[in-house]
């Protein structure tokens, strides 16, 4: 790809960035919270995560995407920096945590099978040697766990103060309105910091950009939904009764 090319997409590429980092931390956390509560993660949904060159899962599509806007955005700052970084150390620390939980799953049953049974003295000295690397791998793994977890917590407080310069990104605000769920999820405590630092004191802005590219995208029964949010919050400003009389305009000619 172009870097000019790049430049041009920019406001996509942020978009499929943040996307990418929230449904990230969706399915990582909620492996940490299957090791939390029985000490073992599903190694296929690592493995997915991941995914491989031919074939990139969405772990490797956040550490690609977020290469294309950092690397190429002409006034990226320290924050953009540090987010590269450590969104691409969330990927190649999953790829660590993914190894380990294939030996977790693959060997650690064969060996406790083995710890029962009657074995030579030599082989069983042998066998109890080796089971102690698969405890230390179980120990790698919450390491592994817990630097992943500091590292997108960090994200999450730098994500703000680089998105601050995204308020006209309409392609982002329509992602904030229509995935507020999971948004609101990821960011927990730090969603209304996320929303002021972009919006400032205009927190309809986010719902008035969404409903405009929902409109013109076709999606016109959602753009109403989030005009409505719009009103909800600032029913005198200009900007939203525009959009909600270009929209109340559809909906009377579509109704005669």
């Amino acid at each position: 790809m172009s870097k000019t090319w790049i430049r041009a997409k920019l406001p996509e590429f942020v978009r499929d960035m943040f996307r990418n980092f929230c449904m990230s931390c969706k399915a990582l956390e909620g492996q940490f919270d299957s090791f939390d509560r029985e000490g073992v993660m599903a190694f296929t949904i690592l493995r997915d995560l991941v995914g491989q060159e031919m074939d990139k899962g969405l772990l490797w599509r956040m550490k690609d995407t977020a290469h294309h806007v950092f690397r190429n955005d002409p006034e990226t700052p320290l924050t953009g920096q540090f987010l590269d970084w450590g969104l691409g150390y969330i990927f190649h620390e999953t790829i660590k945590l993914k190894e380990d939980a294939y030996q977790a799953l693959t060997y650690a049953p064969w060996f406790l099978a083995l710890r029962g049974r009657d074995l030579p003295e030599a082989e069983r000295d042998i066998a109890e040697d080796l089971f102690q690397v698969l405890k230390q791998t179980e120990e790698s793994m919450r390491r592994e766990i817990d630097r992943i977890r500091f590292i997108i917590a960090q994200c999450r407080r730098l994500l703000p103060i680089y998105l601050s310069r995204q308020r006209e990104n309409a392609l982002l605000a329509r992602y904030l309105f229509s995935q507020n769920e999971l948004v609101r999820e990821v960011f927990a405590e730090d969603y209304e910091l996320l929303i002021t630092s972009i919006y400032g004191e205009h927190p309809e802005r986010m719902y008035i950009l969404a409903a405009q590219s929902l409109r013109l995208g076709g999606w016109v029964a959602e753009a109403a939904q989030a005009v409505e949010g719009a009103f909800a919050i600032n029913a005198t400003d200009r900007m939203v009764l525009q959009e909600k009389k270009i929209l109340d305009n559809w909906a009377q000619r579509m109704g005669s």
